[in-house]
């Protein structure tokens, strides 16, 4: 059953629709200023419209006809994301892309924290989180990829080799505990590929080496955990 949206709260489609055209404006004016070229519009674009999709279908599942606050601080970083989507997609490195990025890895921690602070921590607002994050790690891994090389990718595609591989192994889908370094572990991911992207070290590839040696013991530590208590 649909929940009915309260009183004075705005509509998730709204707010969707508000996003949608938050970038559109951050995607012309990239374009006025950078160039984007086909490609980095039809990126941005369709990032925009996958997101809403998936967005409003995840609230319908979920019951729901209104973001809570910690969703919009996630919409708005989903929305800064898009921006990095376009750059990457039209070829454009340098300060903006840099720019960007850290702006949306920044939000990261505020989203958490609003949600646990109004109490409205949901499943829902976990995994968009989760998904934005994971998709801005992709996006970044490709960006690095072009200067470190496609074994980078790897960094990026993990997370979505482990959802294929749920798909085989139903036991990989199992509910895994909250971990502290887990967390720190996804975390230094994007930092890591910003600083590869940025090009400030003069070995850029021992920072991205160092992240995927992390990745690969974090995902080695779950895949462990969900083998024995499967």
């Amino acid at each position: 059953m649909i929940v009915r949206t309260q009183r004075g709260t705005i509509p998730a489609r709204q707010e969707q629709a508000l996003a949608a055209g938050a970038l559109l404006v951050q995607l012309t004016a990239l374009d006025l200023t950078l160039g984007l070229g086909t490609a980095g519009w039809l990126a941005g674009a369709g990032y925009g419209a996958g997101l809403w999709a998936l967005l409003a279908a995840a609230l319908r599942r979920a019951g729901r006809s209104a973001l809570t606050p910690a969703d919009r601080v996630t919409l708005a970083r989903a929305t800064v994301a898009g921006g990095v989507v376009a750059l990457v997609a039209g070829g454009s490195t340098g300060p903006v892309l840099v720019a960007f990025a850290a702006v949306a890895l920044a939000l990261d921690a505020v989203d958490g924290r609003i949600a646990r602070r109004t109490g409205t921590v949901s499943p829902l607002g976990a995994r968009f989180d989760m998904e934005v994050d994971a998709f801005l790690i992709l996006v970044l891994s490709i960006a690095a990829a072009a200067s470190l090389g496609p074994w980078v990718l790897v960094i990026g595609a993990m997370r979505y080799a482990f959802v294929v591989a749920g798909w085989v192994a139903p036991w990989l889908r199992g509910a895994l505990p909250p971990d502290l370094p887990r967390k720190a572990v996804a975390a230094a991911q994007g930092i890591a590929l910003v600083v590869v992207v940025a090009d400030v070290l003069p070995s850029s590839w021992v920072v991205a080496a160092g992240a995927l040696a992390a990745l690969v013991w974090s995902f080695g530590r779950d895949v462990g955990w969900l083998w024995r208590t499967r």
